[in-house]
């Protein structure tokens, strides 16, 4: 999940910006670790160079392009913004986009010391990012929905990461979430994918919010898992609290999401201590602190 038919470099990066963005080309490139479906590179003190790399089409950076300068005014969080489109081109046949940079250190790289402040700021975010979506939305086939619909992924992962005497706990948080009620509102904007590489930390708190190539319209709970899987011990509650805007049915589900997540995040750092493609070791730890979280901070 790391590799590419075409190796991207600083060199093909200035070779693209002197060709599409001649303007940007003398601005300094620095490669940014990390990201499966795009690449990213600093370009100056300002701008990053998202680089489509696993992505089969297009859409996900078709997606960012159009709707991320329609909500990032209203988002009260620093979040990418397009400012500059790269075209496929002979030098490099797929899409790439020169975004605003957002500063900061990864979740994953750091912790959050500010408990109730990233609390605060996170309930934040998504009460103004979760409004009704237009009917033009992306949609997502594997996301977004019920539960219900996502106990074959749950087990696939319950069975991997085998977390041993606490499984039976495990399983219980999802059978709960599987039975909670449906979502009954409308479907409502959604990041899709928030986890601890798709935030960073300043100051001991969350800061800003990356990467939304999955952003889809749909379920909130997907998005409400963050309460466990981004936020430290105890936290939770007040971020629910401040949300105001969760039922218990929507709690439900989100904490079902957030072990199936967690479990995920502990899958990928098994497979990065493997030394497997699309390994991350950094995401076991994470993983297996967020499902301590989703059953002691239920």
């Amino acid at each position: 999940m790391t590799t590419s038919e075409i190796e991207i470099t600083a060199d093909l990066v200035r070779e693209l910006l002197r060709e599409q963005h001649p303007d940007l080309a003398g601005l300094a490139i620095r490669e940014v670790a990390g990201g499966w479906g795009n690449q990213m590179w600093r370009l100056g003190d300002e701008l990053a160079v998202r680089m489509q790399r696993m992505a089969p089409t297009p859409e996900l950076q078709l997606n960012e392009r159009r709707w991320l300068p329609v909500l990032a005014p209203r988002l009260p969080l620093p979040v990418p913004v397009p400012v500059r489109n790269g075209e496929p081109s002979a030098r490099f046949p797929k899409h790439w986009t020169v975004m605003t940079w957002v500063p900061g250190e990864p979740l994953d790289c750091t912790s959050i010391s500010r408990g109730e402040h990233a609390a605060d700021t996170l309930a934040g975010f998504l009460r103004a990012l979760h409004v009704e979506a237009p009917a033009e939305a992306p949609a997502s086939s594997d996301r977004g929905g019920h539960p219900k619909a996502c106990t074959d992924g749950f087990e696939k992962f319950l069975q991997a990461v085998d977390p041993g005497d606490i499984a039976a706990d495990v399983r219980a948080v999802w059978d709960d979430a599987v039975a909670a009620p449906e979502w009954e509102g409308p479907p409502v904007w959604l990041h899709g994918d928030l986890h601890p590489a798709n935030v960073v930390v300043s100051d001991g708190t969350l800061s800003g919010v990356i990467d939304f190539d999955a952003m889809f319209a749909g379920d909130p709970a997907w998005d409400l898992a963050a309460a466990w899987l981004l936020l430290p011990s105890g936290a939770a509650s007040r971020f629910f609290d401040v949300y105001a805007q969760a039922d218990e049915a929507t709690i439900r589900r989100a904490r079902g999401l957030a072990a199936m997540k967690s479990l995920f995040l502990m899958l990928m750092g098994q497979n990065g201590d493997r030394g497997l493609p699309g390994g991350k070791p950094a995401w076991g730890p994470a993983g297996r602190a967020a499902l301590d979280r989703v059953l002691t901070d239920g």
